[in-house]
């Protein structure tokens, strides 16, 4: 049987995603919600998909490309033509569509939303396709530890709103499911070590729901509309606390957004090899019309002498409870280049980042990334690195800026729940 090739674009922004409803000027799906779709006859499927996603809902500059899937292919429509589904998922900056007549509604959701939809055939397993999971969690070393954070909800999420669908109600079903859904969980808490939000975010959805795949879902649904607010909230409190010339490594989202709300007069960005995230920040914050300049991670003293950096602003992967901060290697000496030169030095983040331990176990890169083929001499290429407190004026949270004492009280709220999460896994 003949086939079409269509392609269906994920379109994501925090942790929702665009559903469109299909017009009366379509010829298939009136009335429908669907992704951003469009066909794919005679292209490129990527090439048909940023097409589509800027002739349909005018967000292409906006979109940043995450992951495709390989094609699903579905039974035959009222055409008698099989349909074969390329999927797509975006990251977007904005929210603003610009629709086309195909469209006649739009709606930012939560992705579980699709499953109580009147939808296109098969748009819950095109999502499935190209959703985050256990291995991108844990595989990522593009993002900072909130954007992470975000992904690994969003897997206990869906996980738990499959197992939902499939429970039906039925209590040995409920059982296997919400085993299943418990077993996400815990592979999820240990996925990052070195990034204590992710196992902490987590822990806010365990320890405080019942452990049916519903209620889970539920909680965590909650938990990321909660995590991106206070990540927002965050960065707005740093932006507060930016002066006119800043110096930054890595990539870290919050950094990003605080330095685009403060628009500071000048940005050093540190290229933070092997990987070189920075190279990405420094393109998008040119692209944002601020005036940056990329150096090499060991001119960051230099730069912050010569340049008369003002403010060193970094993330914070983990903050321990003695207000030690985990973060991109690089970090230690940015901090000691700000104190020597009489700069501010900030670590940005949620207080979800804020972990009852004092010692973490640091990630390290492959040494390839470094030197594909050494001998007779060893290749060492840490990811991270911890920061002590000393040399770092303060913690910036949503909450403002952290003591060391507020640092040890949250701290020990994350405990309490970090030991209730432990329970409920223990029971599983």
């Amino acid at each position: 049987m003949a086939s079409r090739d269509l392609v269906t674009c994920v379109l994501r922004h925090g942790t929702d995603v665009l559903l469109v409803r299909r017009s009366d000027a379509v010829a298939s799906d009136r009335g429908r919600w669907g992704g951003v779709s469009g066909s794919a006859a005679g292209a490129d499927p990527e090439a048909a998909a940023r097409r589509v996603l800027d002739r349909t809902v005018g967000l292409l500059d906006a979109a940043t490309l995450v992951r495709s899937a390989d094609p699903l292919t579905g039974p035959a429509q009222d055409r008698g033509t099989a349909r074969r589904v390329h999927p797509f998922l975006f990251d977007c900056r904005a929210t603003d569509v610009d629709p086309s007549k195909a469209v006649a509604a739009h709606e930012w959701v939560q992705p579980p939303a699709i499953l109580e939809a009147d939808t296109v055939p098969d748009l819950w397993p095109t999502y499935r396709a190209v959703a985050p999971s256990v291995d991108s969690v844990a595989s990522d070393t593009d993002h900072g530890s909130a954007y992470v954070s975000l992904r690994a909800l969003e897997v206990l999420r869906d996980a738990a709103a499959d197992a939902a669908a499939t429970a039906n109600g039925e209590n040995t079903a409920a059982t296997d499911a919400a085993s299943t859904v418990l077993e996400t969980a815990a592979d999820l808490r240990t996925a990052r070590p070195a990034m204590g939000v992710v196992r902490t975010r987590l822990d806010r959805v365990l320890a405080d729901a019942e452990p049916a795949p519903a209620a889970l879902r539920d909680r965590a649904a909650a938990a990321c509309d909660r995590a991106v607010a206070v990540d927002d909230e965050a960065a707005a409190a740093a932006a507060d606390r930016v002066g006119a010339r800043v110096l930054t490594l890595s990539r870290s989202g919050t950094v990003l957004s605080a330095l685009r709300r403060a628009a500071p007069a000048a940005v050093f960005v540190a290229e933070s090899r092997p990987a070189r995230e920075g190279v990405g920040v420094a393109e998008s914050l040119a692209a944002d019309g601020l005036d940056v300049a990329l150096c090499v991670d060991a001119a960051v003293a230099h730069v912050v002498d010569t340049e008369r950096v003002d403010t060193v602003l970094v993330g914070a992967d983990t903050v321990l409870a003695d207000g030690t901060v985990i973060n991109k290697v690089g970090t230690r000496p940015a901090s000691l280049a700000a104190a020597d030169a009489g700069a501010d030095c900030y670590a940005v983040c949620a207080t979800d980042k804020i972990v009852p331990d004092t010692d973490v176990e640091l990630e390290s890169g492959p040494p390839g990334a470094v030197h594909e083929d050494p001998e007779g001499f060893a290749v060492r290429n840490p990811t991270f690195e911890a920061t002590p407190p000393g040399p770092i004026t303060g913690v910036v949270t949503e909450d403002g800026l952290l003591s060391p004492d507020d640092v040890a009280a949250v701290a020990a709220d994350h405990a309490a729940r970090e030991a209730a999460a432990d329970a409920v896994l223990e029971d599983r």
